[in-house]
């Protein structure tokens, strides 16, 4: 079965599309919704149900990407969704409530798998880091192609928060920040980042990934850092890629 299902749920958008996992490509047009607040189970699942008919998709497998700690299809973390969340078995949740087998992984590194296999880090060796840059920060960790699940470095401590809540596309609109000045505040959490695992290659992921020129010139590491290929569409592709492969 090569032709999957893949659904990311975001803090702010709950999108999906068809995907030939094969390809990397789009089957049929993504769908995008706007995430339900509040963003509990029974909200969410209002919209997963209208993306289900959408694509005329019910009783077939799905994958997901969900912005949360995942361990054996049960929600360990909540921070850009509501924390109703927490304990939830994915699995079971879908099989209740929209009526499909769901594959479930963390959204950032969703982004991760399509990104090495069909994107900039397809055959890359040595430590690549995916960093999804959306309403927080997702983080996907590769070591010679394998994943590191559930890195979650957007919630690494800093000042009296975590850098999602200075470093996210999500902060920079809430703050209404210039791009020098956020581009400033990227270049910070890349740099600590780096310090830390010290990457091969860094990947930058999400919607803003399209508008890299308007903050890259205050970016420092300009040979390791470079924008995803598949930008915001890595999560669907990777979250279908997860279910093509169980």
């Amino acid at each position: 079965m090569s032709h999957i299902l893949g659904i990311d749920v975001g803090g702010t958008g709950i999108k999906a599309a068809l995907v030939d996992t094969e390809t990397g490509e789009f089957i049929k047009e993504k769908i995008k919704y706007g995430t339900p607040s509040p963003s509990t189970p029974a909200n969410v699942s209002g919209v997963l149900n209208q993306l289900i008919d959408d694509f005329d998709y019910r009783g077939q497998k799905v994958g997901c990407g969900f912005p949360s700690i995942i361990k054996n299809s049960v929600v360990h973390s909540a921070s850009n969704i509501d924390d109703s969340w927490l304990g939830v078995d994915l699995k079971e949740y879908f099989l209740n409530e929209v009526g499909s087998e769901g594959v479930f992984v963390n959204d950032a590194d969703a982004a991760g798998i399509a990104e090495m296999k069909f994107g900039k880090g397809r055959d890359r060796n040595g430590t690549v880091l995916m960093l999804t840059l959306g309403t927080g920060i997702g983080s996907g960790l590769f070591i010679d192609g394998k994943l590191v699940p559930n890195t979650e470095l957007g919630h690494l401590t800093y000042k009296n928060s975590v850098w999602e809540k200075y470093a996210s596309n999500g902060a920079r609109k809430k703050r209404d920040l210039s791009w020098e000045e956020w581009g400033k505040c990227l270049n910070k959490y890349i740099n600590h980042v780096n310090f830390l695992f010290s990457p091969d290659l860094i990947l930058l992921g999400g919607g803003v990934s399209k508008k890299f020129e308007n903050f890259s010139e205050y970016i420092e590491l300009k040979e390791l850092v470079t924008p995803a290929l598949m930008q915001n569409n890595a999560g669907i592709i990777g979250a279908a890629m997860s279910a093509s492969e169980l």
